[in-house]
């Protein structure tokens, strides 16, 4: 019974290695082993929600010929970014946050660290370009339907992915992030994987990557939000106008509008999720590199949660994706391809 409770608690005066049989490996977690559950159990669902949810928006928007729109191939392109962190980067940093080791080596490390900041580059950037459509499309509608196409868009997101693909893999390869901190990574035990910046790269990368792209994302949401409201002021249905006419218009507007507050939402729950990450990645080289790892894994899950975030907004706040979702579940994705016209004339 004493070694069952041992066991359980996680008390053992035997110091753990994450290799044990290699000089210089890192310490193992000595979390106490329900807590090491509770972890894989939250972060697998977590994981799960990711997974799940993003393959649903993919599947909607990829099997649906009416829902082929310029906006929706940039969600389409976000979903996929979501679905990959979930499925192939998502699970690995479950194994580290939980254990404190990393145990697949020094190069799938450097692809990791690499895939993950070329992600959320990634993510930051389809979100401007959403933004921009939304823009476009409720403050200037005209040239929206000309100036706007799918082809355009699809070369916007080729640039976006090819532009975040040489961010993330030039920071980590060229090492340009480690000029002046080699002996942090020199003297790191066997076993860790963990990014460094120096003072300079790391507010560099902050801006770049993420405050100054968000303030641009917000004035538009802010310029968005003005208009909105001068339209919502404008909408006068007059006597020459039928009533049916008039509900039309009306129902147009709201539904621009509610778009609008939909996609401000997803770049606040963006922003909140990845904000506390990018004051460490500034703040953390100037009090050298203190900030513990507990803190640094917990920031970087609630950037991870911003990709279970986006599926479950899109699912809330759109009733169309809510109903494509329903007939996808239930299995009749192939019966009812003249039912998600009906839906997708309506939301129109």
């Amino acid at each position: 019974m004493e070694i069952l409770a041992r066991n359980l608690t996680g008390d053992s005066e035997e110091t753990q290695y994450c290799f044990p049989n290699l000089q210089g490996s890192c310490l193992r977690s000595q979390k106490l082993i329900l807590i090491k559950v509770a972890m894989y159990i939250c972060m697998a669902f977590i994981i799960l929600m990711t997974v799940c949810g993003n393959l649903l928006v993919i599947i909607s928007i990829s099997h649906f010929r009416q829902l082929h729109s310029p906006t929706n191939l940039i969600i389409l392109s976000l979903a996929f970014i979501d679905w990959f962190l979930g499925t192939f980067l998502m699970p690995c940093s479950m194994i580290r946050s939980v254990e404190d080791c990393w145990y697949f080596g020094e190069t799938f490390c450097k692809i990791h660290s690499s895939i993950d900041i070329m992600m959320s580059a990634a993510s930051l950037l389809h979100l401007g370009l959403i933004s921009v459509d939304r823009y476009l499309a409720i403050c200037k509608p005209l040239q929206y339907r000309t100036s706007v196409t799918m082809h355009k868009v699809a070369a916007l997101i080729g640039i976006t992915w090819m532009f975040s693909f040489a961010f993330g893999f030039g920071v980590i390869l060229s090492k340009v992030n480690l000029v002046g901190v080699e002996e942090l990574f020199i003297n790191s035990c066997t076993g860790t994987c963990i990014v460094f910046f120096n003072k300079e790269e790391g507010m560099m990368a902050a801006l770049v990557a993420f405050f100054i792209p968000g303030t641009v994302m917000i004035a538009l949401y802010m310029k968005i939000f003005y208009v909105a409201k001068v339209q919502a002021r404008k909408i006068n249905c007059n006597l020459a106008m039928t009533r049916a006419q008039c509900n039309k218009k009306c129902t147009s507007e709201q539904t621009e509008r509610k778009a609008a507050k939909t996609l401000a939402i997803v770049l606040g729950v963006f922003l909140l999720c990845w904000l506390p990450f990018s004051m460490m990645l500034i703040v953390d080289p100037f009090f050298d590199y203190s900030t513990p790892a507990v803190v640094f894994e917990a920031f970087g899950w609630l950037g991870y949660f911003n990709s279970t975030c986006n599926p479950l907004i899109y699912g809330f706040f759109y009733p169309w994706f809510k109903r494509v979702f329903k007939i996808i579940l239930s299995g009749k994705v192939f019966q009812n391809g003249s039912s998600l016209l009906n839906i997708y004339e309506e939301r129109n």
